[in-house]
């Protein structure tokens, strides 16, 4: 039996319109102003938005080896009651994912655990290079390369090792993008100023406008040297939007950028209320880049939005400002946080769905997903104007926080589709299925 969403105000490739979607074998098979089939199941949507779901191409979901801080159930599950119905992960967790076998371990973990559909990237270090090049890029989405400091042996630094990287890997490279010698510098300036004790609000010139800079030029000149295919995550300052394009359509661009929900939410003036609560790499920084990054968003030089959702415990937050890990949980509020935008007219509610759910797609050729489409798989979010507010109570990080406690938004996911699955409806998991693997047209 297949499943009708009647009475949909869809919102896709920049059109909304009052649509009926008719879901069977997990599939969109028919997209029409009116469809009536009998001994169908029918979900009246009433004229609430019906989204393609989110695709976020940077989360750390913390399995193996640090799950005290969220595991892939754990955090799937509040991906899905955001609507981000697709995900790719990072190997930065414990043992880091240097070798094959510990990629092929995380993806028996995401079609044991997972409730979204999964990737995982595969990492980089000073030597692992014969692994790296094994990767199965229809499968993965890229490599992930630190040019800056990380949890694990991961830290690239070897200029050597990056030229072999950049000129010999057949598929993406995604990069963070900080210099380690410029943050080690500011570090030590800043503990001999203030010992241990260093103010939250020193984190954006520790890991500087200058770290950024220095360390997405040299990857952007590597990229452009060898051809390869880059994509720099989490852009932070005004200066490196000069290094983006936006004169080529995303899906012929070599090196594309991302920009993140916390930089464009927050400001350096934020630490004061919010402390090491906002503590990202690389840090929220001016109000100035704060703008410029909206700007590059709107004129496509930032070509999606990703959450790097990073979860850590409220008392490893609460630690001295070297000992405090950085990153924050936010794939449950990131749509809202995004589709709240739209109401002072930072952005459309269209570009929304571009930078979160086609661009993506488009991006990382993911098969067969990120729109409404005839063909597609059925991966759906349905959102309601309706206020509501976060709190510990509607929570679903397993770390149970998040920076936005307290926020009150007028935009609530009402239900989400994972493959034609209703996996989320009206603030509960009602249907534990499993997501799928992703497939990237490489």
């Amino acid at each position: 039996m297949g499943l009708i969403i009647k009475n949909a105000n869809k919102i896709n490739e920049g059109v909304i319109e009052m649509v009926d979607v008719l879901i069977e074998n997990e599939i969109i098979q028919k997209i029409s102003s009116s469809i009536s089939i009998d001994h169908h199941e029918v979900i009246d949507i009433e004229g609430a938005f019906l989204l393609p779901g989110v695709i976020d191409d940077q989360v750390h979901f913390r399995e193996p080896g640090l799950t005290h801080k969220g595991t892939i159930y754990s955090e799937s599950r509040a991906a899905v009651a955001g609507g981000i119905t697709s995900f790719m992960e990072m190997p930065n967790t414990k043992p880091a994912v240097l070798t094959q076998d510990l990629l092929k371990d995380k993806f028996n973990i995401g079609r044991e655990n997972s409730l979204a559909n999964f990737s995982f990237f595969m990492g980089v270090s000073n030597d692992n290079i014969d692994e790296v090049l094994k990767t199965d890029f229809t499968k993965v989405p890229g490599l992930k390369i630190f040019m800056g400091s990380s949890t694990g042996n991961m830290l690239v630094d070897n200029f050597q090792v990056l030229n072999n990287i950049f000129s010999n890997a057949p598929g993406l490279i995604a990069v963070h993008c900080e210099d380690e010698e410029t943050i080690r510098q500011n570090s030590l300036h800043a503990k001999n100023i203030y010992g241990e004790s260093v103010p939250i609000y020193e984190h954006p010139k520790i890991r500087s406008h200058e770290a950024c800079f220095k360390s997405s030029s040299l990857a952007v000149e590597l990229a452009k040297k060898y051809s390869s295919r880059l994509h720099i995550l989490h852009i932070s300052t005004a200066k490196e939007l000069e290094l983006f394009n936006n004169a080529i359509e995303l899906a012929n661009k070599k090196i594309t950028s991302e920009v993140c929900i916390h930089h464009l939410s927050f400001n350096d003036s934020d630490y004061v209320e919010k402390g090491s609560l906002i503590k990202w790499n690389p840090a929220v920084k001016t109000k100035s880049d704060q703008s410029a990054l909206w700007e590059g968003l709107l004129n496509n030089k930032l070509d999606i939005i990703a959450t790097d959702h990073a979860p850590h415990t409220l008392a490893e937050k609460q630690n001295l400002y070297f000992s405090c890990p950085s990153g924050a949980p936010m794939v449950q509020h990131a749509l809202p946080m995004m589709l709240q935008h739209t109401l002072s007219q930072k952005l459309s509610l269209e570009l929304v769905v571009e930078k979160m759910c086609h661009a993506p797609a488009k991006c990382f050729k993911v098969n067969r997903r990120g729109f409404i489409r005839e063909g597609y798989y059925a991966d759906l979010v349905v959102v309601n104007k309706r206020k509501w507010k976060v709190d510990e109570k509607n929570i679903l990080y397993a770390c149970k926080w998040s920076p936005l406690n307290g926020y009150e938004f007028d935009f609530r996911i009402s239900h989400t589709f994972v493959n034609g699955n209703l996996v989320y409806k009206q603030g509960n998991i009602i249907n534990i299925t499993n997501g799928k693997e992703l497939d990237f047209d490489n």
